[in-house]
């Protein structure tokens, strides 16, 4: 049942709105309005904004060369999902967090907007009578406050006075060390609703990750999306930093975004992925089949700046390559050992730092396509996919070649997302070149 938005603002007392629009990387935009306004601003389609926030770059600039799609920049009509409303914590004034959907003038949906394009994939499959099912994962690192770019991150200091310096994956007393931030993150989650499941302590020092539990594809990329403000403002207010970068510190494990996925059919509930007597089911290897073709060719999806790909390095947690296997966590796509009913792949190519939407997005849709196209997947392998060779694009450069050309996938999403999106990419990688780093002027500087 729809949340009557009126009703449970004044249930709970809420005196500030935040309405909350996913940008394409991901970042949150919006606005802040007094509760009556946001609720007259609702009532009367007066609740607008500029449709410019769609296209900016992760540094807050536009991308040039894209007035043949966006040649203007007219308000857009913001229209609050009253299911997605929630308490937001940690604020002296009661306020509130909803993600609202944009829309034209003429009624439809900004077609580049990622809550859209994820709606749109969603309805692909209901038009088959299937629905997807999706549980993430996202890792992320606790570290000492660094307020100058120019120099490395590193751990924070835990309860014993000490920072981790080794790694400590599973590790318990190592998660104690966390408590109080731990605490606060789940009593936060508990608060707005998040259907978070368990936390571990990762690979890297203070690295940890959250499970979430598995359900719809839209509830949970909107949980993932403000899962990450939580956890970023409760760290803050502990006087540390949490990020959500693929691989913020050198010599250390990346954090991902692994994406748990089954197909069920809508009548029944049952799990497509499976047939009757538990085996695995065509469908199942076609969808597979779908992730190994696709999934390398659209990149900046799911890893989609250039720090992005220091994550993905040989022995380091992090695929390489769009191998599949059984029960094989050095492969792009994991198989778990699981019961017919819980029959799924683990799509363990995207980084934490991806847009949730997008990256649910690449994956829903490479498998759709599989299925649709009733391909066929290689055998899978066994022992370490790091002994293959390397298939996955090694930066944000030759990722985005390949992407502009993935033809399938740019069919079904549109070419306006498409042209956009590569464009801000594009714009984002034209930056990052035009710096010098400091390794450059550590080894070029004297030597050259």
């Amino acid at each position: 049942m729809t949340i009557n938005l009126k009703q449970w603002i004044t249930e709970h007392k809420i005196d500030e709105v935040e309405c909350i629009v996913p940008d394409i990387n991901g970042v949150q935009r919006g606005k802040v309005l007094p509760a009556k306004k946001f609720l007259s601003s609702v009532s009367d389609g007066s609740l607008r904004i500029p449709g410019s926030v769609f296209i900016c770059t992760i540094d807050g600039h536009y991308p040039d060369d894209i007035g043949d799609i966006w040649d203007k920049d007219p308000d857009r009509i913001l229209v609050p999902d009253p299911d997605t409303i929630r308490v937001a914590p940690g604020f002296s004034t009661p306020t509130a967090f909803v993600i609202a959907d944009a829309f034209n003038s003429d009624g439809s949906e900004v077609n580049i907007a990622p809550r859209a394009l994820l709606k749109k994939v969603l309805a692909l499959y209901a038009e088959r009578g299937w629905r997807p099912i999706i549980a993430p994962e996202v890792e992320f690192y606790l570290v000492s406050p660094n307020t100058d770019p120019d120099f490395p991150l590193t751990p924070p200091t835990g309860q014993s006075g000490r920072s981790e310096n080794a790694s400590q994956p599973y590790g318990l007393e190592a998660m104690n060390e966390y408590e109080d931030i731990i605490d606060h993150i789940y009593d936060d989650c508990e608060l707005m609703g998040l259907d978070i499941d368990t936390m571990i302590h990762e690979m890297g020092p203070a690295q940890l990750e959250i499970n979430f539990l598995h359900g719809d594809p839209l509830r949970l990329a909107d949980e993932v999306f403000l899962f990450k403000r939580v956890v970023r403002n409760v760290a803050r207010q502990h006087g540390v930093y949490a990020t959500f970068m693929a691989n913020p510190m050198s010599g250390q494990p990346g954090s991902s975004m692994h994406i748990h996925q089954s197909v069920v059919d809508i009548e029944t509930g049952r799990n497509l992925f499976a047939t009757a007597n538990g085996r695995d089911s065509a469908m199942f290897r076609s969808y597979v089949a779908g992730l190994v073709r696709f999934m390398p060719q659209i990149a900046p999806m799911w890893a989609p700046n250039v720090n992005s790909f220091r994550r993905m390095r040989p022995d380091s947690a992090a695929p390489i390559n769009g191998h599949w296997g059984i029960d094989n966590r050095s492969c792009g796509f994991r198989v778990p050992i699981s019961d017919k009913a819980n029959r799924r792949v683990e799509n363990r190519l995207p980084g934490a730092d991806a847009n949730p939407y997008l990256a649910i997005i690449a994956s829903l849709l490479c498998g759709y396509i599989g299925m649709t196209d009733r391909m066929v997947p290689p055998k899978p392998i066994t022992g370490s996919a790091y002994n293959r060779a390397r298939t996955l694009p090694r930066t944000l450069e030759a990722a985005l070649d390949r992407f502009s050309s993935c033809k399938k996938v740019r069919n079904l999403l549109g070419d306006d997302f498409f042209e956009i999106f590569f464009a801000v990419k594009d714009y984002e990688l034209f930056n990052y070149q035009s710096v010098v780093s400091s390794w450059e002027r550590e080894h070029l500087l004297m030597r050259v």
